[in-house]
């Protein structure tokens, strides 16, 4: 009782970083001033015509398409892109030996799975709203994406091939039979409308939005609108704040009673 109640101390523990990280999100959600391409541009000039250019530093968040004229190319769909990622999972089962109390061994089938190759690629693209067009870096930013592939194929070859991708894989891994390969794909598609908040600053004399130098103000791309990313957002937090509070409670209630109980 004791270990089981540590263990959800830890897992209470875990929570409450994730339920923080979510929280620190929603506030950057709300705090960040809404904008648009022409707005940011005159800010920019007014504190170049005041300062000197490479002065502009605004957290704020701005909606409009996304355009690229040089997209990547997703490695597994070959779809057009600014940013996707690729993960390829084998799939597969193994004899398992277990033995009673009494040495009596029992052998059972599982099924497992391993990623044997994952990627991710971004590129810079170009903001698009009715105003006019600015840079987006996307490094570091909190990309959300929207799933094209998810694929599963009985092979058991030596070479997985793949729209772009291939790999040379062994046959015999551990005494592990191979029952195939899951391959899944998310992009960050072109022409589509996106959000984005983060820092904009006018780096060589061109306006871009980027990852903010602070630590408690995140760097979000995400395809929803502002309400919907703000509720999911203010969801999730609720639900892991209540999910550490209940194994926090739990938990130091389990280990005291283990630990009374041992005594």
């Amino acid at each position: 009782m004791a270990i089981f109640g540590g263990i959800l101390l830890v897992v209470g523990i875990i929570l409450f970083f994730v339920q923080k990280n979510y929280s620190t999100k929603l506030q950057s959600i709300r705090s960040a001033t809404s904008s648009t391409v022409a707005e940011l541009q005159n800010i920019a000039r007014e504190i170049a015509g005041e300062i000197g250019s490479g002065n502009l530093r605004e957290y704020v968040k701005v909606r409009g398409i996304i355009r690229s004229e040089n997209p990547l190319v997703s490695e597994l769909k070959q779809a057009p892109c600014v940013h996707y990622a690729m993960r390829v999972v084998r799939e597969y089962e193994e004899q398992h030996t277990t033995r009673d109390s009494d040495g009596k061994s029992r052998t059972e089938t599982r099924r497992g799975s391993e990623t044997i190759s994952s990627n991710s690629q971004s590129i810079p693209f170009t903001l698009q709203d009715r105003s006019g067009e600015l840079v987006v870096n996307p490094d570091g930013g909190d990309i959300e994406t929207t799933q094209i592939l998810n694929e599963f194929r009985q092979e058991n070859s030596s070479l997985l091939s793949f729209g772009a991708f291939s790999l040379s894989v062994g046959l015999g891994m551990g005494g592990r039979r191979t029952l195939g390969y899951r391959y899944t794909e998310s992009i960050l598609p072109c022409d589509r409308e996106v959000l984005v908040i983060g820092t904009a600053a006018d780096e060589g004399g061109q306006v871009t939005l980027r990852k903010p130098i602070q630590s408690d103000k995140k760097f979000i791309i995400s395809l929803k609108s502002e309400e919907e990313l703000a509720k999911s957002t203010a969801n999730a937090a609720k639900g892991f704040f209540y999910g550490m509070v209940a194994c926090l409670l739990l938990g130091a209630v389990l280990l005291i009673v283990g630990l009374v109980l041992k005594s």
